[in-house]
């Protein structure tokens, strides 16, 4: 019976492919969107890196997280030290971390991020070959950097203003230099360029020493026939700032800081969101709170897309109905001799349903090659637009339930046909009337 349904169905081929390309459009819509939602989640996830707060400057709450955690917009601005220092201050009892964070800088689209080695405790990195970052000007990049970018250590580049490539927003008084590579994270730190602070006020500053130099020597130390002192830092080897030192230049700005909290019943702590907002010039967000909101907001677009594929693979198994009805229709001489040669009524009824199935498994298998393909090329897209390596992942669970879901819409669909090939009358058939 499965021979003849397969021999039914190829004698049929413009039917076969409006069918299955129906079906195919309808399943690949869905499989591609369940890949791109849990690679897009699992990026969230993997970078949430338990942190309760972020504290910025006013503005939108989720671009802040967006900027500050997933590195995928712009700062809504900085904030001063002096701002900055009652949450820099070590404290124990209320904060397990809080890392400061520098932006406005990157190199061949790579993100620049000022701060200290604190970063790293938070996603766990770890060095790969050479070293962390321990002066001003030295950089340490991530995994992907290192890979994409062909950049390695000992390689020396200038910043560059802003987060794309601009040969005029160069800072190229203040040349960096590579001096590690980190291991690969599976988080943002892979496309990441990290730095010393001191490093990001240089380079805005137009001076090779963080601070403390006075303008009048930084301006004496450029050569006037066009020569700058970009190397400068090798002689002087200014540090890192510590988190001491950091506090001490209340006049300096940075962008942000990541607060993970030493305990989250502590009092302190859920008021602070609150306090900062109500009291003083910047802006805290809860991370989960906003990528929660940013899930909802995706969902309602992303749903009306899956409805959208669920009703092409409906109008697929309609297509599959009328065409399996309109053939027993024109088969009804074949089917009555069939039984006449042996095969009874449950074989012609198997026989329409294997018709079913087997457009159904075609059509299914074809989408999510389709949806597979789509990922494929969005991939390339994503991967430029937001710095996140995106694949075309591997068949899971949920594709076993579309195959699952499309299999049962081919049954459904052949029902109603088998039903009536099953109670065909042979001898009205056959004597012709």
């Amino acid at each position: 019976m499965f021979k003849v349904a397969w021999k039914n169905i190829m004698h049929r081929p413009l039917t076969l492919i409006l069918n299955i390309l129906l079906l195919g459009l309808g399943v690949g819509l869905m499989s591609f969107l369940f890949i791109l939602n849990d690679q897009l989640k699992e990026k969230f996830d993997n970078n949430l890196a338990d942190i309760d707060l972020v504290i910025g400057a006013k503005g939108s709450p989720l671009q802040m997280i967006l900027c500050n955690m997933y590195h995928i917009d712009n700062p809504t601005g900085n904030i001063s030290i002096a701002e900055a220092k009652p949450y820099l201050k070590p404290n124990p009892a209320i904060f397990k971390r809080v890392v400061p964070l520098s932006l406005g800088d990157s190199h061949k689209g790579y993100r620049i991020v000022g701060t200290d080695h604190s970063f790293l405790e938070l996603y766990n990195g770890e060095i790969a070959k050479g070293k962390l970052f321990n002066h001003t000007l030295e950089v340490t990049i991530g995994h992907t950097v290192a890979q994409e970018a062909g950049i390695k250590i000992g390689d020396r580049f200038a910043s560059s203003h802003g987060f794309t490539e601009d040969e005029d927003a160069l800072h190229e008084h203040s040349e960096m230099t590579v001096v590690g590579i980190l291991k690969p994270s599976s988080s943002v730190m892979d496309q990441l360029i990290l730095t010393a602070t001191s490093t990001v006020w240089a380079a805005h500053d137009h001076v090779d020493e963080p601070a403390g130099s006075n303008d009048e020597h930084d301006h004496e130390g450029h050569d006037h026939e066009g020569h700058d002192h970009a190397h400068h830092h090798h002689d002087h080897h200014v540090h890192d700032l510590s988190r001491e030192d950091l506090m001490s230049h209340e006049d300096k700005e940075i962008t942000s800081m990541l607060v993970q909290y030493a305990s989250k019943t502590n009092r302190y702590a859920l008021n602070l969101p609150r306090t900062i907002n109500n009291n003083t010039d910047m802006m805290a967000a809860s991370p989960p709170f906003e990528i929660n909101r940013l899930y909802s907001m995706m969902g309602v677009g992303t749903k009306a897309i899956q409805v959208l594929g669920f009703l092409i693979a409906l109008v697929s198994a309609i297509s599959i109905f009328i065409s399996l009805l309109n053939s027993l229709k024109e088969r009804e001489y074949e089917l009555s001799l069939l039984r006449v040669s042996g095969a009874g009524p449950g074989q012609l009824f198997s026989l329409v349903i294997f018709e079913g199935l087997i457009l159904a498994a075609i059509g299914s298998v074809i989408g999510l090659i389709l949806g597979r393909v789509a990922m494929y090329f969005m991939a390339g897209r994503l991967d430029i637009s937001y710095g996140y390596d995106f694949s075309v992942g591997m068949f899971g669970m949920k594709d076993l339930y579309i195959l699952l879901a499309a299999l049962g819409l081919g049954i459904i669909a052949s029902l109603i046909p088998a039903i009536r090939a099953y109670g065909l009358d042979i001898h009205k058939v056959l004597s012709g009337k």
